[in-house]
């Protein structure tokens, strides 16, 4: 191949080829950086520019953040950052100021796991990885305002990520007024008696540690000790959404336990109902609004009191409240904090065998029951198992409505984690309840009139009976009756009688949990908390932010084995005594506290970076308000604000999106933003996927290395199966888009991968077919340039009629297909034109190339950038418009008009395609082909789709 170019480069010296396209892409690179040429003024501030550019209507265009891998890029990970360049490019055309930048999500596990394993500092492995991806991400001509640009481990940065958590630590959430508030005007509630202290003493006379212990109960970042998913493997502890559907992690494929460990929380529950209602608002896929939806999980019910004679009550979240009478036991999660209050010393007397594990006393029966549980995850537990596993506590807890007593078990298929981590019991209408009343013998009781010809003696059942379409029965006591309603009236009747006795009262529960933001690792934000000697947390001054991750020689997490459930999480931190042990002056004098040893999750960084790339410089406060208003403020069509579009991969609808919403709704809750929600646009880029083969032992082989023969893949003689995955190196079939700009140039590659298919779908790499995208440009650059003397060859003449309905008609619909994301019918029209040309011969008018460089500069930047100059303009092509199609030739002056007689074609009419339905129906009928074919027959009717269709249907 390289003789054959050397040969055709020697015939033809200024032909479009590889080597030229790397000079022509890095000469325009280096003029766009030092131009400025994607600079983004801001109406005000050090990055405020051309007032002129200012004023135009403003887009702001976001990728989702990288994380800056090892491995470098493979071609699949530039397909969005690609897109939403040509979106971004035609946007600038079309009269608009764009803020389109990009920065690293720089923290985080994967980092931290690469250090481990070869003994390199992260910082050190993790600059060196983003300066090898800057170099590639450079190579594509990706038009980006660099002074925007960021890393999260940068301490300018994650000053402000410090800075947002104090201001949710030092927040409430106000049910009343339905909005975040300081937590100084909680403070004042109970200082003034407005809002009493939970035993009823005055504030001041609380000691400071329960006065601390009362305002956690409100605060929206808040450390308890809770049941936490913890995985020794990993050695630190998961949000519920890092755990995999097979309950084992989601970095590393690691099991995860169920442990009680105190960690820092986010109440993002506080925000459930307007997460889930601003979704509507929103312009996301549907798929990712019913993620969320499902995830946050509203459901409408009744909280209900079961009094316990030792230890005041049980409470449940039911969401059939209609079938209390039914319930005949309760069963607790076995982590509920309850269970030591109501275990009695012995066993009631005649206590059921089965009910006792074998264990002489309650409390030895829940302890080793507990130690089984905690052994297995949240996914194995939930698991439909054939054999359902618990132990009765001991205790009995009485049914407010039949005043029945009922035992309480404590069973593994119950969690703390949804609803009360308590339910009621009814064995007869609910599936899990039924197989445990089984097992254990328990009563059962109908209450749920059947549909089908079972009866209502549930002991004679195979299985539960449930329906929302059914009558009550057996459900009324002396001062209530459910018998013969239906599920919906019986539930409202029931909530009333349950409000007026005290016992109960109508609610709604959430799936959603709060958000664990704690973790057990070195590379991350360090929280800016200390503890007194009281053990009481204290926020950090604003003033001692940012505080900084210390250097630290051992940073590695003390990891276990994957199965030792009983492991407890040790933090690198800890093992810095002189970091961690300090003396502070906090306003009242000096102090010895100790720092928060845990760091932040890597979602922290990424939850509101949106606002940082706004204002990058600003030391003085998060975002200028100014600024912020002006790039992401609520408009028209967009009530919430945000950001104008954002691109992005599917796999965060319940990470990344929703986390960094619940974080805008407290900035703007506090004030600090005018915008609610950060993405108003959400678009999901699809996969470049890439074949993998494999040999007889299930091994990756090298893809580059395979041959097709025969219709079957060789490697090293061995046949070898393909299936098509993703492209990766473990995979050994990773292209890097390196080698593709090296073949054929980065304004190649960016066509090919625009080209491929819809974005939003997913689609195979095929290294051949990219040579077809490096024909299109080498025709087009030959309509312009002569190829032996690298002359422009425009002139100036007027294009014939052809021609010029030709151009306005790929004007027309290039325009509409990069507006509306539709990257690869944008480069089918621009082919199409660029070969009309081709065909027509000729130099091209001025007239029609000038609109053809136009039209391909958003996607292959670089050529454009370099025709636009040789055809003799000083300026670049960055800021031209974008042409405009002249309306009388996006029209056709005529289409065929088809006409069938009893569904075969008998003529074909050349038309106005302006004609109306009457007209062309006339001209059909007097058409002699059809006169002839219908041979004096009558007419039945006539069908008339005007322009393009005529159906006669005779008598």
């Amino acid at each position: 191949m390289s003789e054959t170019n050397s040969a055709a480069e020697t015939a033809a010296p200024h032909r479009y080829t590889a080597a030229m396209a790397a000079d022509i892409e890095a000469r325009w690179q280096d003029f766009w950086d030092a131009e400025g040429t994607y600079e983004a003024p801001n109406p005000t501030g050090d990055l405020a520019g051309d007032p002129e550019l200012a004023a135009k209507p403003k887009k702001f265009i976001m990728d989702m953040f990288p994380y800056p891998s090892g491995a470098g890029l493979h071609v699949g990970h530039p397909l969005g950052y690609i897109a939403t360049d040509v979106y971004a490019r035609h946007q600038r055309m079309t009269g608009h100021n764009v803020l389109h930048t990009l920065g690293f999500d720089a923290f985080g596990l994967p980092a931290e796991q690469y250090a481990v394993q070869t003994g390199t500092h992260p910082r050190t492995s993790t600059e060196s990885n983003m300066e090898n991806m800057k170099v590639q991400l450079r190579r594509l001509g990706l038009g980006h305002d660099n002074r925007r640009s960021f890393a999260t481990i940068e301490a300018e940065y994650y000053k402000w990520t410090q800075w947002i958590f104090l201001q949710i630590f030092n927040s409430w959430y106000d049910t009343e007024a339905d909005r975040a508030r300081p937590v100084a005007e909680l403070v004042e509630q109970f200082e003034s008696g407005e809002r009493p202290t939970p035993d009823g003493r005055e504030w001041n006379a609380l000691s400071a540690a329960e006065r601390a212990d009362v305002l956690g109960e409100y605060r929206l970042a808040y450390a308890s000790d809770a049941p936490v998913n913890w995985s020794p493997g990993l050695g630190t502890v998961l949000a519920n959404e890092e755990v995999t559907a097979d309950g084992r992690s989601e970095r590393g494929n690691f099991p995860v336990f169920k442990a009680k460990l105190r960690q820092w929380n986010m109440r993002i529950t506080a925000y459930a109902d307007r997460l889930l209602n601003d979704l509507d608002g929103l312009d996301w896929p549907e798929a990712i609004k019913l993620q969320q939806r499902n995830w946050i999980g509203r459901s409408e019910g009744a909280r209900v009191e079961f009094p316990v004679d030792t230890a005041g009550g049980i409470t449940v979240f039911t969401t059939r409240q209609d079938t209390l009478f039914g319930a005949t036991y309760m069963v607790l999660a076995p982590e509920h904090e309850m269970v030591e209050r109501i275990i009695p010393a012995a066993w009631p007397e005649g206590t059921h065998p089965v009910w006792t594990g074998g264990h002489p006393s309650p409390a030895e029966a829940v302890t080793a029951y507990r130690k089984q549980a905690a052994a297995k995850s949240d996914v194995e537990r939930q698991a439909e198992a054939k054999d359902k596993t618990g132990v009765f506590t001991g205790a009995y807890a009485t049914n407010p409505v039949s005043g029945e007593k009922v035992p309480v078990f404590i069973a593994d298929y119950v969690l703390m984690g949804y609803g009360t981590g308590a339910i009621m019991a009814v064995p007869a209408h609910d599936a899990r309840d039924f197989a445990f009343a089984r097992a254990f013998e328990l009563p059962m009781r109908c209450v749920v009139q059947p549909s089908d010809d079972r009866g209502t003696d549930p002991s004679t059942w195979d299985d539960a009976f449930s329906s929302y379409d059914a009558t009550l029965v057996n459900s009324s006591n002396d001062e209530i009756s459910l018998d013969g309603l239906g599920v919906v009236e019986a539930k409202a009747r029931i909530t009333e009688w349950l409000t007026r006795h005290g016992v109960g009262e109508g609610t709604v529960n959430f799936r959603l949990r709060d958000w664990l933001f704690s973790r057990q690792r070195y590379w991350g934000e360090p929280f800016p908390i200390v503890y007194d000697e009281e053990g009481i947390a204290h926020p950090l001054p604003e003033s001692m932010l940012p505080l900084e991750l210390p250097e630290v020689e051992d940073y590695s997490p003390r990891t276990f084995d994957p199965e030792d459930a009983s492991a407890q999480p040790e933090t690198p931190l800890s093992r810095n005594a002189d970091w961690v042990n300090v003396t502070l002056d906090l306003g009242d004098g000096p102090k010895k506290y100790r720092r928060e040893t845990n760091t932040m999750p890597n979602w922290a960084g990424s939850c509101w970076y949106e606002l940082r790339y706004l204002d990058p410089n600003n030391d003085r406060q998060l975002v200028d308000p100014q600024i912020e208003q002006y790039w992401m403020g609520p408009r028209e069509g967009q009530p919430t604000g945000g950001v104008d579009l954002y691109v992005g991969g599917a796999e965060h609808a319940v990470l990344h999106l929703l986390y960094a919403r619940f974080w805008s709704k407290v900035l703007h809750d506090l004030g600090h933003i005018s915008s609610a929600e950060p993405f108003h646009k959400l678009y999901n880029q699809g996969m470049i996927q890439a074949f993998v083969y494999r040999d007889s032992r299930g091994i990756a082989v090298p893809a580059a290395e395979v041959e097709e023969r025969d219709g079957a893949f060789h490697h090293d003689g061995e046949k070898v199966s393909r299936v098509l995955g993703k492209m990766g190196k473990s995979l050994k079939n990773a292209v890097t888009p390196d080698e593709i700009c090296a073949e054929y140039g980065a304004d190649t590659l960016r066509l090919y991968e625009m080209a491929m298919g819809p974005l939003d779908v997913s689609r195979p790499w095929d290294t051949r077919a990219v040579v077809g995208q490096y024909r299109l440009l080498q025709r087009l650059w030959r309509n312009v340039i002569d190829e032996e003397t690298g002359e422009v060859t425009v002139v100036d003449a007027e294009p014939g009629e052809d021609t010029l309905r030709a151009l306005h008609k790929a004007i027309d619909g290039v325009g509409q297909d990069l507006a509306g994301m539709r990257f690869n019918t944008a480069i089918a029209k621009i082919t199409e034109l660029n070969n009309h040309l081709t065909k027509a011969g000729g130099p091209l008018p001025r007239s029609v190339a000038e609109p053809l460089v136009l039209l391909i500069a958003p996607l292959a930047p670089h050529v454009a950038e370099e025709l636009w100059r040789r055809l003799g303009h000083g300026d670049s092509v960055v800021h031209q418009d974008f042409p405009v199609a002249d309306p009388a030739y996006v029209v056709d002056e005529t289409v065929t008009c088809v006409v069938q007689i009893k569904g075969k074609v008998r003529a074909r009419l050349e038309i106005s395609p302006s004609i109306t339905d009457e007209e062309l129906e006339a001209l059909a009928l007097a058409d002699e082909a059809v006169v002839a074919a219908l041979g004096g027959a009558g007419i039945r009717k006539v069908i008339v789709r005007a322009p393009k269709l005529v159906n006669i249907v005779p008598a």
